[in-house]
């Protein structure tokens, strides 16, 4: 799939690049009780499951929890000059434009979000379209925002080959970022990411469509996991085995520019969620990126699926047709209510499925959550309405999807 996603300003240099671009957005010890070795301990804040607060005899139940999920985080040359500038020119500090996303963010249990991009060197040079170099002070500035793990799978995984690969998973090491999709050694790569949330064990899994051709490095085939269906399954079985009670998966899949999702999300959708292992899904929820604009979310074989997130932060951006495109700047954050099962080696159930509107306003830099209030101008309302649309396209709302704040 071919890219045409550059900041606006831009369009003129990068319409040269036009023919030859490609596609753009595109384990760690015990945790607390019994947690599953591996697990790390998140926030626990009590998410309102409806399920009984002890178990028979007085032993404690576990608790349900909320999980939050969030777009693209794609920095242009627009969005790392910003940066620049919040900091005085002394580094970069991208905090500012993630706060209107914080509250709901750190309020999540667990908080996922997907970083597009791979990290320079300390000091320089970075880059944006078409291939990314970001500054690594992104990852404190996630960490501070609230989330707990990232996706790096995308199809700028390689922009900067195994050092960039390299420097990205070590910065988000050093921020306290967890994060799936891509390794630095093969030992790494086979363990799923497990996370706490509430009382349950949590996997995060993640996959790319492609890596813009270029190939995975010498000698290292595990470095970006490539969406294939088998794959997923597998990796999903193999999650189960090492504890966990929820499997997340992430995928970078989809055609840009296009709201509707295309003939392969909806088929690799059915088939992954329709995946059981005696009696239970696989697979407990699938959340997408790439696409650049929101996506509808859907409830398949009894999973919620968000097909496109949209981006979250983003420059000014330009669509196939060679033109600015507002939607590109769009995006939801999706937040679901896990239940504990009601029976023993039952499902977590969703108990509760929402989608928070945000917009991307480049003029200020800043992530503006829309939310389901109707305060806002006459641009915001129309923003919202363009969100929601998007997200209940296959009628998510008669399966209990509505918008939060």
């Amino acid at each position: 799939m071919t890219s045409r996603t550059r900041p606006a300003r831009v369009a003129v240099c990068a319409a040269l690049l036009l023919a030859a671009a490609t596609g753009c957005a595109g384990g760690s010890g015990p945790a607390a009780g019994t947690a599953t070795p591996g697990a790390t301990t998140g926030r626990t804040g009590a998410a309102d499951s409806g399920a009984p607060s002890a178990a028979a005899g007085g032993a404690s139940a576990p608790t349900g929890f909320t999980l939050v999920a969030s777009g693209d985080v794609l920095p242009h040359d627009s969005i790392i000059q910003r940066a620049a500038e919040a900091a005085n020119e002394a580094g970069y500090d991208f905090v500012p434009m993630f706060s209107g996303a914080k509250p709901l963010v750190s309020h999540a249990d667990l908080a996922i979000c997907h970083m597009e991009t791979v990290y320079g060197e300390e000091g320089g040079p970075y880059t944006g379209y078409p291939a990314f170099k970001s500054p690594p002070e992104i990852a404190a500035a996630l960490r501070a925002t609230g989330y707990d793990s990232c996706s790096t799978a995308s199809n700028h995984t390689l922009d900067d080959g195994a050092a960039g690969l390299r420097r990205t998973l070590d910065a988000l090491d050093k921020a306290g970022v967890r994060h799936a999709g891509s390794a630095r050694t093969a030992e790494e790569a086979a363990r799923p990411t497990l996370l706490r949330a509430g009382g349950a064990t949590v996997a995060q899994l993640a996959y790319t469509y492609d890596t813009n051709g270029y190939p995975l490095p010498e000698g290292q085939p595990w470095a970006v996991k490539l969406l294939d269906e088998n794959r997923v399954i597998a990796d999903a079985r193999a999650a189960r085995a090492a504890g966990a009670d929820v499997v997340v998966v992430s995928v970078h899949w989809g055609t840009e520019w296009q709201t509707e999702p295309d003939e392969r999300q909806l088929s690799l959708g059915r088939a992954l969620t329709a995946s059981q292992s005696g009696g239970r899904p696989d697979i407990d929820l699938i959340i997408g990126t790439h696409a650049h604009v929101p996506q509808a979310y859907e409830k398949v074989n009894g999973t919620w699926i968000v097909y496109g997130m949209g981006d979250q932060i983003a420059g000014d951006m330009i669509n196939h047709d060679g033109a600015y495109d507002a939607r590109g700047n769009m995006s939801s954050i999706g937040r679901f209510t896990f239940a504990p099962p009601r029976t023993a080696g039952g499902r977590w159930e969703v108990t509760k499925a929402e989608f928070v509107p945000q917009w991307f306003d480049t003029a200020h830099g800043r992530v503006v959550s829309l939310g389901a209030a109707e305060d806002g101008d006459a641009r915001e309302a129309e923003i919202r309405e363009t969100i929601r649309q998007a997200v209940l396209g296959r009628g998510a709302d008669k399966d209990g999807l509505v918008m939060g704040n």
